[in-house]
């Protein structure tokens, strides 16, 4: 069975990137999908400290709940990252458990271990944004390809949401479920 794992970055309750992330879930739970949701914003993880500890066994030294958040990044065979679009980028509760994969990047690269036994992984970066501007994700996405590369995944696609800046404004989007149902199909592909 597929395993997802869903890292949502809003630090707003059940806003536009809850209610996008829920509808996801459903759909993925509806094909027989096991998906684990987290709200970071609910999580104690602290920034990283750039000590270089990662790089001597590509294990973070600090003590919170990114140590939860390893393994199931590690398992699952899918990743996806949800975060709203703060000041073109993502949100800080984001961002930090971005940072801290920095362990991962380090057994990766300077350790030369395996990250994964599973093959064939592929991560996902779902996103709303206030404004319609031409380039109001591209730093969201290079942030995603970038950390999905030190979590040993490959960039798959992307499902983004311009102009959605009210609470609840995404419910109401005219691409919402056609660019929904879309993403669901592309985020199942085995390939």
């Amino acid at each position: 069975m597929m395993k997802i794992l869903i890292l949502t970055g809003s630090p707003r309750k059940n806003g536009n990137t809850d209610i996008l992330t829920a509808a996801v879930t459903k759909r993925l739970q509806n094909k027989k999908v096991m998906v684990q949701q987290q709200r970071l914003a609910d999580m104690d993880i602290h920034p990283c400290l750039g000590c270089g500890g990662c790089e001597k066994e590509g294990n973070c030294i600090i003590n919170d709940d990114m140590q939860t958040l390893y393994p199931r990044i590690i398992n699952a065979d899918r990743i996806l990252i949800a975060s709203p679009i703060y000041f073109y980028g993502l949100t800080a509760q984001t961002k930090a458990c971005i940072d801290r994969c920095q362990a991962l990047w380090s057994r990766k690269y300077l350790l030369k271990q395996q990250i994964s036994p599973n093959k064939g992984r592929k991560g996902y970066l779902a996103s709303v944004a206030a404004t319609r501007g031409e380039r109001v994700f591209e730093g969201a996405r290079l942030c995603a390809r970038y950390v999905f590369d030190a979590m040993d995944v490959s960039y798959a696609g992307d499902l983004f949401y311009p102009g959605v800046d009210a609470k609840g404004a995404i419910s109401r989007h005219p691409d919402f479920t056609k660019k929904l149902d879309t993403f669901i199909q592309m985020l199942l592909l085995e390939e």
